[in-house]
């Protein structure tokens, strides 16, 4: 209740980069398909799991006012009956409370959260607590399936295959119970768009940028249009991307060589020619991270971020390592901050990655609209200022912004699961199957 009372207010601050960057309004779309499946629940004929987008930092706060006030408006308006609180319990990284401090694993713990290791490659513990929950919890448990943000609201990344398996688990585990409940997977979009025009502040932007990277204006008093942004955006990404090839090439040429951005290929454009020298990039970055922490590069992109942090997560927050920092000898203390402050220093090869993973060659040009290029602008503003020093850097706010929060139909995994058991082969590809359906439906929901 008190979360609720607060929203309002926690929309609207900017106290902390991890908190809501100026949320001015919340739209609910479909809210009576959950409110119906919340009345199934509350009545022991289903299990869910709430699978929503994860463009933003804010996305929870989104969800909250999804579940504390759209499912029970819209409960209200279809005379469908609701036990109060409508809630959920959640899934979220370890990490976060690694940054923001203990205070928020806390508060976490309070409002149903389970911590899980994204790096691990099977956090037993986590799993197995957020299973139990999903069989046996208080409400149904939301998991945002892309594993981390993206900074793309019209962006799906590429979705990890965690939720498609807890549906099945949670199928198996009531089919071997006895119960005959039904299991889901909602998909839940989340969008967000500027309602008043953000241009001269966009503007302002690029320009800061540019001074931040040294780059002279494009064109002095030239009149700001839709051309020139598209230019100037393009120019402070090759700029970008120039200079980090050249701090790869000096620094770890076994990683990029100079050969690795060579000119454009035959009837390669220039947006392809870029996507393609950053994709090289961010392969050189992990390789150096990856070097440092003896990881072998496996699996897709997201994966090797995910392996990278656990790994410098254990090397900076060691539980070899006495509570009481006391009981060790100046000395030994000496050499773990050294060893912490070496692994920082290398895990800031795959905050890079992390940043521009989702970045491909059209999607500016497609849809050159105000929301886009403020998404490729604020992402070249993080790598900007986490080069410069700021491992947290807070946004510049371009104005209010709106959420647009879309229910999805529901997928029914006990329909599948009889495809799931057949066997260890069959199982794999249910699971994968399960994936690329959510997958698709996350991304019409856009």
């Amino acid at each position: 209740m008190a979360m609720r009372a607060a929203l309002p207010l926690l929309f609207r601050l900017r106290v902390r980069p991890w908190l809501p960057t100026g949320i001015s309004h919340v739209e609910v779309v479909n809210a009576k398909e959950l409110a119906l499946l919340y009345q199934r629940f509350q009545a022991g004929e289903v299990r869910f799991i709430l699978a929503f987008r994860h463009p933003e930092v804010d996305d929870p706060f989104s969800m909250l006012y999804l579940l504390s006030s759209g499912v029970p408006k819209a409960a209200r308006e279809h005379d469908i009956p609701l036990r109060s609180p409508v809630h959920s319990h959640f899934i979220y990284d370890r990490g976060m409370t690694i940054w923001a401090g203990d205070w928020l694993g806390w508060l976490f713990s309070r409002l149903g959260g389970i911590p899980i290791h994204r790096g691990k490659r099977l956090d037993r513990t986590g799993l197995r607590a957020a299973r139990e929950l999903l069989l046996n919890g208080q409400f149904p448990l939301a998991i945002a399936p892309e594993g981390a943000t993206n900074g793309h609201s019209e962006v799906v990344s590429p979705l990890e295959p965690g939720v498609a398996q807890l549906g099945f688990w949670c199928a198996e585990d009531l089919r071997k119970k006895g119960r005959s409940e039904q299991v889901y997977i909602v998909p839940i979009g989340i969008r967000y768009t500027y309602p008043q025009p953000i241009w001269p502040k966009l503007d302002r932007l690029l320009s800061r940028l540019e001074q931040d990277t040294g780059l002279p204006p494009l064109v002095q008093d030239e009149t700001p249009t839709e051309d020139v942004r598209y230019r100037r955006v393009l120019r402070l990404a090759d700029h970008l991307l120039t200079e980090m090839e050249g701090f790869y090439h000096r620094f770890y040429p076994q990683y990029l060589t100079p050969e690795a951005d060579s000119k454009p290929e035959l009837d390669e454009s220039a947006n392809q020619h870029l996507i393609r020298r950053l994709e090289t990039l961010l392969d050189a970055a992990l390789r150096a991270a990856e070097a440092h922490f003896r990881l072998e590069a496996q699996g897709t992109i997201i994966d090797r971020c995910r392996r990278l942090e656990e790994a410098g997560w254990n090397a900076i927050y060691r539980e070899d390592l006495p509570a009481d920092f006391a009981a060790l000898s100046p000395f030994q203390r000496g050499l773990a901050d050294w060893g912490a402050e070496e692994a920082e220093i290398r895990l800031r090869h795959m905050r890079l990655v992390e940043s521009f993973v989702a970045v491909t060659a059209d999607y500016l040009q497609e849809q050159p609209t105000a929301e886009r290029f403020a998404e490729m602008a604020l992402l070249m503003f993080d790598l900007v200022a986490r080069i410069k020093g700021d491992d947290m850097p807070a946004r510049p706010r371009l104005g209010w912004r709106q959420s647009r929060v879309t229910v999805g139909t529901p997928i029914c995994v006990s329909d599948r699961h009889s495809d799931y058991q057949r066997d260890h082969t069959s199982a794999k590809r249910a699971v994968a199957e399960l994936t690329q359906d959510l997958q698709a439906a996350l991304e019409q929901l856009i």
